[in-house]
């Protein structure tokens, strides 16, 4: 079941918004047992800040070889507001996923899932909305304490926000600052985690990312306005 997405007419409303559907988040999974495709979600902004480009790149998941992608150029759709970051780049993200070809079987964010002060970052959001498994890959912390990861690709730690595990701190290549992984929707966390060093065979940020990453800003540095 899929969650319409609703613009909230303030900061109180989305913070209502978010503690409401947090509830309806799938933490445990089972997540897809082998996709064909995963997606990557990224936005770039203008340095006015007052426009934006919302890139999805498909990837096949084996080769990681890019199948489909789509990006909408428009406008942050609400204020900079700490822990409200989903509310600015939902709209533009879900009309970039509308003009795919290629639907994915699973989202990879750049950005949290529960590592959330309200448990409810970008990847729960657009989890709920598409129905869609999904992962977030944040570069840095927003929430929680953890113990530095040992330095090989692989090692791990848990990111804790009081009592509860809210991601893992993963090293994606050895002697790299890690990422911040957590659970979006419809995946379990070891799960997420086995995903993302799968999407990083030669680089610190997923594949999924990265393409995504240079999408957006090609398409925003160029000035277009691409589908």
């Amino acid at each position: 079941m899929t969650v319409p997405y609703r613009p909230p007419a303030d900061a109180a409303e989305a913070s209502r918004v978010q503690e409401e559907l947090r509830s309806r988040v799938e933490l445990v999974g089972p997540g897809p047992s082998a996709p064909a495709t995963v997606a990557g979600l990224d936005v770039a902004y203008a340095p006015s800040g007052d426009r934006l480009a919302a890139a999805v790149t498909v990837l096949d998941a084996v080769s990681l070889d890019v199948v489909d992608e789509a990006v909408h150029v428009g406008r942050p759709a609400f204020p900079y507001v700490p822990g409200l970051f989903a509310f600015r780049e939902m709209p533009a993200l879900l009309a970039a996923l509308d003009l795919l070809t290629v639907r994915p079987e699973l989202l990879v964010c750049d950005g949290h899932g529960v590592a959330h002060p309200r448990r409810f970052g970008l990847a729960c959001h657009l989890g709920l909305v598409t129905g869609l498994p999904a992962i977030g890959v944040g570069k840095t912390p927003l929430v929680g304490s953890w113990t530095e990861p040992g330095p090989r690709r692989g090692d791990r730690s848990a990111l804790r926000d009081g009592d509860e595990v809210v991601g893992q701190v993963l090293r994606t290549r050895d002697g790299t600052r890690p990422v911040f992984v957590s659970v979006g929707h419809r995946i379990g966390l070891d799960e997420a985690v086995r995903w993302v060093l799968a999407l990083t065979p030669r680089y610190r940020l997923p594949e999924t990312t990265r393409t995504a990453d240079r999408l957006c800003r090609r398409v925003l540095a160029a000035g277009g306005d691409r589908g």
